[in-house]
């Protein structure tokens, strides 16, 4: 093989997104998908041990590029970890929007299959959500104090649990732009934040609507 068609992990992604964009379907398998790129099997194994584990890394980059191109803006500094998260979540979903058609076929719509394929995805996003600065939530300041001990592993799922539910969101919003999914965003990470604050009913109650509105649309 000519030095210059060396197989990588980046052309491995390229190449198996174009195969799945193209048919609507995975390869039927790795000799036959190496075959076709004109690069040996082995090579395949240098960099992923399954079509799953492309689509794992698929995920994982997305977000990894998001947290990087957040951090890369210096004002990022002096914000709060709501709007760090905020700023990470509206980049992630715009890079989502982006490949829409390929990350809609790799998240697939069975749950079981979506557990799997993200568990890479989780971990990721638990090291993030370990970067943020709980100390300057008024949440946590203003809470009681067996509030204040909630246990690190549970903030950090229901952190998961909250971001998944804005995939779900995504996949299925309709509106222009997908606009409605940054609305989900903010209200639902809004509402986390500051539920504890002065006005606590007030943004449940603005948040529930939304959701109403959401299902009642749809059904």
């Amino acid at each position: 093989m000519e030095k210059e068609n060396l197989i990588t992990a980046d052309k491995i992604f390229d190449l198996y997104g174009g195969y799945i964009l193209n048919h609507g379907e995975r390869p039927k398998n790795i000799y036959r998908f190496a075959k076709e790129n004109e690069f040996e099997e082995k090579d395949f194994y240098d960099y992923f041990s399954s079509f799953e584990q492309i689509e794992k890394s698929m995920l994982v980059n997305l977000f990894d590029k998001s947290v990087a191109l957040a951090s890369e803006d210096h004002i990022s500094d002096k914000m709060s970890s709501k709007e760090k998260l905020l700023n990470v979540y509206f980049i992630f979903f715009e890079n989502m929007t982006m490949n829409r058609s390929l990350v809609l076929m790799i998240l697939g719509n069975d749950k079981l299959h979506f557990a799997k394929i993200s568990n890479q995805l989780k971990e990721t996003h638990r090291h993030f959500i370990k970067t943020l600065d709980f100390d300057d939530w008024s949440m946590i300041k203003e809470a009681k104090d067996d509030v204040k001990k909630f246990h690190e592993k549970a903030r950090e799922e229901a952190f998961w649990i909250h971001f998944v539910s804005a995939i779900e969101f995504w996949k299925k919003d309709t509106s222009p732009a997908f606009e409605k999914t940054d609305v989900f965003i903010e209200k639902t990470i809004d509402t986390g934040f500051e539920l504890m604050d002065s006005e606590p009913l007030r943004k449940v109650v603005d948040l529930g609507k939304f959701l109403f509105k959401e299902k009642f649309r749809k059904s």
